[in-house]
């Protein structure tokens, strides 16, 4: 049976996930910056396609982050609900809830997958050496 505070039990998983998230966001944005700097001296083609691998995790994160930020969204607003004993409606918006949630993580999933394989290339380049 849930509860009122059933939803708040997720506050502080979301949290973490948010920070995570931000904090890859940051250090993405941190290696676009420093990449494009190279690629204005440099022009090499490689630094291009880097860079397109980077928008596609950046925009990756920016979903992900939406999606967390909707389900922690959603557990308030479940919570009210809660409170003022629409049960029923608390407890679909909680799924709701959950699968934003489950949304957000398979994103970062395919987000994580992607940057392995960008590391890997960067690895069989070194390796071709």
């Amino acid at each position: 049976m849930l509860e009122l505070t059933t939803p708040s039990l997720l506050f502080s998983a979301i949290s973490l996930i948010l920070l995570a998230y931000t904090n890859r966001f940051l250090s993405y944005a941190s290696v676009v910056r420093a990449l494009k700097d190279k690629h204005e001296q440099t022009r090499n083609p490689n630094d291009k396609a880097q860079i397109d691998n980077l928008r596609k995790r950046l925009y990756l994160i920016r979903a992900m982050q939406i999606l967390g930020v909707l389900s922690l969204l959603f557990c308030v607003v479940s919570m009210f609900f809660f409170y003022v004993s629409f049960i029923a409606t608390a407890v679909w918006i909680f799924g709701v809830g959950l699968l934003l949630l489950a949304a957000s993580l398979c994103l970062c999933i395919w987000e994580i997958n992607i940057s392995v394989k960008a590391l890997d290339i960067n690895l069989q380049d070194i390796s071709s050496k």
